[in-house]
């Protein structure tokens, strides 16, 4: 091969790797319901001019509130489990470019080494008077001389042969490669758009939910955060009556005990769509990256960790295991034992501690299974 075709195929690759490296740019949580019109206010003193018609109370307009915000976001998780997913396609996908770029740069090498092999062959003929063998031994003064390496020559014909099967195989491996690597970079493309159209879909819903809270007032803000932890504690209390922990056993593998000690100990950090940390995680990046620290890698995507890992019983679960959450499997978080799961829950909060059946339980899944 060339020097100037070599640097033209390892400036490709390296090509590739900047552009995957510009796609790779940062991913729980609810279809909404229309937000509730908040009654006017009618001046003190001055009678209704529909009396009939009671003005609603702030707990209840807060309620409606509070619904559409867990919409917003369940819709901003979901499109962040499209996100997650589309990169992780890309940085698959890029891999394999690279990969074949690699092995192109190769085989060209290899076949520039079999046209120099073939080209001595050429130029030996030339020496010899380009005569083929048979001429040779009619011309020869001495046949005998000639018919001692006339298994040489049969033997230099097989080599040719060869030869131009190897010059063949590896032509046809190069084409190959290139038409893998001009589809690779087809699907490449696709999950670019794919995760840009969902990056706009989380920044949409995330903004607007945003833009609801700003509205309220502080003591708005106290009162829904408390209708928030009396909704989570009313599920949970309602899942605990069922008897469901009974049997449970909060025993751990060890790969699960190093999971949850990971999990655990970033408590406090923000929650951040896309990310895995270490400073911030969405909610599949927490799970993914304690699994990764125990030594077990799992799906990158909850809904891959809901569709690939092993599920088992929620009567069976034991601290390690994923509890997946929502039809949609749109939410994760990390059983850490005693009904209690740790997670990222959404944007505004940081990872903590709640009750295992404070959300709809989808299922439960076992990465060390």
């Amino acid at each position: 091969m060339g020097t100037a075709g070599k640097r033209g195929l390892i400036a490709a690759a390296v090509t590739v790797v900047c552009a995957v490296t510009v796609l790779a740019a940062p991913g729980a949580a609810f279809a909404a319901p229309s937000p509730a019109p908040t009654p006017s206010a009618t001046p003190s003193g001055t009678p209704s001019a529909t009396p009939s018609a009671a003005p609603a109370s702030p707990n209840r307009d807060l309620e409606a509130v509070r619904r559409k915000l867990d919409a917003l976001y369940h819709d901003a998780a979901v499109a962040t489990d499209a996100y997650n997913a589309a990169a992780e396609k890309a940085k698959q996908q890029s891999a394999q470019i690279v990969e074949l770029a690699r092995k192109i740069v190769a085989g060209q090498e290899r076949l520039d080494r079999l046209k120099d092999r073939a080209g001595a062959a050429a130029r030996q003929q030339y020496r010899s008077g380009g005569l083929p063998p048979g001429a040779q031994l009619v011309f020869s003064d001495d046949p005998q001389h000639f018919l001692d390496g006339a298994g040489r020559v049969i033997q230099g014909q097989r080599a040719a042969k060869a030869l131009i099967e190897e010059t063949t195989r590896t032509q046809q491996d190069l084409k190959q490669y290139a038409a893998d690597a001009s589809a690779q970079w087809r699907k490449l493309e696709q999950n670019r758009k794919a995760k840009e159209a969902a990056r706009e879909k989380v920044k949409k819903q995330i903004a607007e939910a945003e833009k609801l809270e700003s509205r309220l007032e502080q003591q708005e803000k106290e009162r829904l955060a408390e209708l928030e932890r009396q909704a989570a504690l009313k599920a949970q209390t309602a899942w605990l009556d069922t008897g469901v922990l009974k049997d449970v056993q909060d025993k751990a593998s060890d790969q699960g005990t190093k999971a949850v000690r990971y999990a655990t100990a970033q408590m406090g950090k923000p929650y951040e769509w896309g990310a895995e940390g270490p400073r911030t995680y969405d909610c599949s990046g927490l799970t993914s990256q304690a699994w990764a620290h125990a030594g077990h890698p799992i799906p990158r995507t909850s809904q891959e960790q809901w569709r690939r890992l092993k599920h088992v019983d929620v009567t069976d679960m034991r601290p390690g295991d994923l509890v997946i959450y929502f039809g949609d499997a749109s939410h994760v978080g990390l059983y850490i034992g005693d009904g209690t799961i740790v997670h990222a829950p959404r944007p505004g909060r940081t990872v903590t501690v709640t009750g295992a059946g404070s959300m709809p339980i989808l299922g439960v899944v076992r990465p060390d299974a």
